[in-house]
């Protein structure tokens, strides 16, 4: 359908214009004819592409069917569907025309918006999700896109992709996910059946997008968002004050624990009734009057506090802080609205300004991206946290007893129980340590060495890492790998007198397993040093309570440069965090020098320069471009793209044009291969490389033509070296049932690192352990440098390995093969 083409819709609706285009479907807004010309909104379902006959037909009578049930919803909250018709083969909806702005174009164009609006807005949302859900209808694409702002009301629209909460048709083989990832619960990502709970996280998703200013997670990748997703804690609130109880309860995992639609409306209603309107913040659309609302009881006389001059609780000091909100993260709007908006402006490129809420969407009537400084505060006088602390919750109390924070109508809010289980364990654990001598005939577990009659003091290593979940055969690889330096440090008796052990806890790859975990390390009287976690959003929750409890940590996998060099490593000065921590691995930080090395090398002097704009690609790309020209090559072009954009015509003729013997790309291989592809195929005959962001399978399979293109990843091949190949022989004859996998060389290391250090402690001590190992042992780690079976091991005043080793790949017969592997630093 066009403005161009004059037929009407069913024979009565005419199209007058464009006002939205989005992944499902297209919007315009329409005369209808047979009504004395009323304006409506003509939405028409767009398939996705490549989709197969049989998807297509049975993706089209779900559409159909579920917006006829939506017919049936009547509610001043959801949007009026007046028909449903076919037209060409394909079903439209006509809906009432809305005169107003999504709530997405609000955050854009003013910023985060107030608490006690975005309370507002969460229960007049809430009011009709209880009209859909007692029809049986689960919307399933709850965004701030679709929930629409107007002088009296708060709509929520596009029920026409809703799912019947009684429907049992699953396009399950073909892969198709309906909805918006950002808002999507884990049990919808995965695929099962929706119920009323799937709204619920989505509506948490929207509202702290709206009070935060970006959504919960801040991950980049379709991939790396559900594993956030299934695996991580949403990023904590900074902004959402005495909603954080809200959102914690809307955005659990487990839809069986998930906050409910009554309860959760109370808890918006104890918002409200403890954030009175300001007197000069006017009423917003669909907002309840003021009169409905009643003081704080706790502060009955209580002047309401400026906003902006308000002090905002003290940041909990052992939690690492969020890193700056990626802009991919944020995703672009998908303007399924039948909201009437002016088509955007053309967005200028420019250099990103973190935090970047949002990406603008063709249906907006601005293109900026502001981040306006909108902080609303409870009228009730704030009560200060205490460094160390969360903020106080409304309805949540804490049983200090037994460190855990029980939220309203006894549903724990895991972050804080966390935090003060870690807490009271380190209380509890104190700073003494006691030393037992046990006998060979008492060490029979893991590592457990000497001869007959002969005694040790028995070393634990604690080793956290996914025992279980979806990264199991790489946490598995890294026990037994510690579990082999153990065992090798026990037979050749490396540290006479000592008898090492491994403990090892499962995180699944869930940082909120890491607090826990780490209490129970420190609790251990027997454990000096723990090797792990595998990936850096345990690592968030795991190294602040080990550094507080002053217990060594040693990472062989995560790679997240803010825990070494702080959340300002990238724009201000770099300060270390946590003096506990070091790693055996290089960080994202050292990619983009080391492949503008392997380049120079490899006799390219003119490169082309994109990223997505993104932290990651950025990062890339600034590293890159400084490195590059150093060496004497020269940038002849740079650009940054839209991360959800898929045509580069434009593109490919401008890099043809400048002359580039390569192209680097900062990103991630969705938007990665189809920009090769293009590329290639406007005869830009010219490796494209990229950083570990376009390392994947799905680099191969959605991109025919690239075939020579390169990319670099963290660490080398353990079959590269000479120290590594016995690793594996080793490895190999001690009967691990699971492979070392590409982590485990960097376990072992990280395990004999905390060996050697236990050997200069010792070796100190007049070759006797002592009573305070555990605080020397930081500082015996700071000085280790040993020849490792991946290289040499040594540490830099960040913690970092002083040696990053990196590996180049390129894909070759359409797999990926190793090029060369060799340091990050020259």
């Amino acid at each position: 359908m066009t403005e161009q083409n004059p037929e009407l819709v069913a024979g009565r609706y005419q199209l007058v214009e464009r006002i939205g285009q989005g992944g499902m479907g297209r919007v315009w807004r329409g005369l209808d004819q047979q009504l004395f010309g009323r304006e409506v909104a003509v939405k028409e379902i767009v398939f996705p592409p490549g989709l197969e006959d049989d998807d297509r037909a049975a993706l089209l009578r779900r559409f159909a069917g579920e917006a006829r049930a939506a017919v049936t919803l009547s509610h001043p909250g959801v949007i009026t569907v007046h028909d449903v018709v076919e037209h060409n083969g394909a079903p439209v909806i006509i809906m009432e025309l809305i005169r107003g702005r999504s709530l997405a174009a609000a955050i854009r164009e003013g910023g985060r918006l107030p608490v006690r609006r975005v309370a507002e807005i969460g229960a007049a949302v809430l009011d009709a999700l209880a009209e859909a859900h007692g029809a049986g209808i689960v919307h399933r694409d709850i965004k701030p896109d679709n929930v629409l702002l107007t002088k009296d009301r708060v709509v929520l629209t596009d029920f026409g992709i809703a799912h019947l909460a009684d429907a049992t048709t699953r396009l399950s083989h073909s892969g198709i996910v309906i909805g918006t990832p950002q808002y999507m619960p884990p049990e919808q990502l995965e695929g099962k059946r929706p119920t009323p709970a799937n709204d619920l996280w989505a509506l948490g998703a929207t509202l702290y997008h709206a009070v935060e200013g970006h959504p919960p997670f801040d991950v980049v990748g379709l991939h790396a968002l559900a594993v956030a997703v299934f695996t991580s804690p949403h990023r904590p609130p900074v902004h959402a004050g005495p909603l954080v109880p809200v959102l914690d309860a809307l955005l659990t995992k487990d839809p069986a624990q998930r906050v409910g639609a009554a309860e959760a409306a109370e808890m918006l209603a104890s918002v409200l009734r403890a954030s009175p309107r300001r007197a000069d913040e006017p009423a917003g659309p669909g907002a309840p009057s003021d009169r409905d609302a009643e003081p704080d009881p706790r502060s009955p006389s209580a002047p309401t506090p400026d906003p902006e001059s308000a002090p905002a609780p003290a940041p909990d000091p052992r939690s690492a802080p969020a890193p700056t909100p990626d802009p991919r993260s944020a995703p672009a709007p998908v303007p399924d609205v039948a909201a009437e908006q002016a088509p955007a402006p053309p967005m200028p490129r420019q250099a990103p300004t973190p935090p970047t809420p949002t990406v603008p969407d063709p249906g907006s009537s601005a293109a900026g991206t502001p981040d306006g400084p909108v902080h609303d505060r409870p009228a009730a006088t704030p009560v200060p946290s205490r460094p160390g602390e969360d903020p106080v919750t409304l309805d949540a109390t804490v049983d200090s007893r037994r460190g855990e924070g029980t939220a309203a109508r006894g549903r724990g809010l895991t972050r804080r129980s966390a935090i003060l289980g870690t807490a009271l364990a380190v209380l509890t654990a104190g700073s003494v340590l006691t030393w037992t001598l046990n006998r060979d005939d008492e060490a029979g577990r893991s590592g457990a060495a000497g001869g007959p009659g002969s005694s040790a003091v028995t070393v634990v290593i604690g080793v956290d890492a996914p025992l279980s979940g979806g990264l199991s055969s790489m946490g598995a690889g890294m026990k037994n790998s510690a579990d082999l330096a153990a065992r090798t440090a026990n037979e050749s008796r490396h540290v006479p007198g000592v008898t090492f052990e491994i403990k090892a806890l499962d995180d699944g790859a869930d940082p909120v397993k890491g607090a826990p975990n780490a209490a129970e390390f420190v609790s251990d009287e027997k454990v000096l040093g723990v090797v792990g976690p595998l990936n850096s959003g345990v690592a968030r929750t795991l190294v602040p309570p080990l550094a507080e409890a002053g217990m060594v940590n040693v990472s062989p996998g995560n790679t997240d440069p803010t825990l070494t060099l702080g959340t300002d490593w990238a724009d201000g000065p770099r300060s270390r965090p946590h003096s506990t921590y070091f790693r055996t691995v290089a960080t994202d930080v050292d990619q983009g020098p080391f492949a503008a090395r392997y380049l120079h090398a490899a006799k390219k002097t003119k490169l082309y320069v994109i990223d997505d704009a993104s932290a990651h690609g950025t990062a890339l790309t600034t590293g890159l471009t400084a490195e590059f020209t150093r060496l004497g090559g020269s940038v002849v072009g740079t650009e940054q793209v839209d991360p959800d954009e898929r045509a580069f015509d434009g593109l490919a003729v401008r890099v043809r044009s400048s002359g580039a013997d390569a192209v680097y790309f900062g990103g991630y291989y969705d938007t990665a291969a189809p920009l090769s592809q293009q590329l290639k195929q406007a005869g830009v005959n010219v490796p494209m490389m990229g950083g570990d962001g376009i390392f994947d399978q799905g680099y191969l399979t959605a991109n025919p033509e690239a075939e020579g293109d390169l990319a670099t990843n963290i660490g080398v091949p353990a079959e590269e070296s000479e120290a590594g190949q016995d690793f594996l022989s080793r490895y190999q004859k001690a009967n691990y049932s699971e492979p070392a996998g590409w982590y485990g060389p960097y376990a072992y290391d990280a395990t004999w690192t905390l060996i050697e250090a236990v050997k200069a402690v010792v070796t100190a001590n007049g070759g006797t352990l002592p009573d305070d190992a555990r605080a020397k042992l930081p500082g015996a780690v700071a000085g280790s440098a040993f020849e490792g079976v991946t290289g040499p091991v040594a540490f830099n005043a960040y913690g970092d390995t002083v040696h990053p080793r990196l590996t180049v790949f390129t894909v070759n017969a359409g797999g990926w093969r190793t090029v060369t592997g060799n340091r990050a630093t020259p």
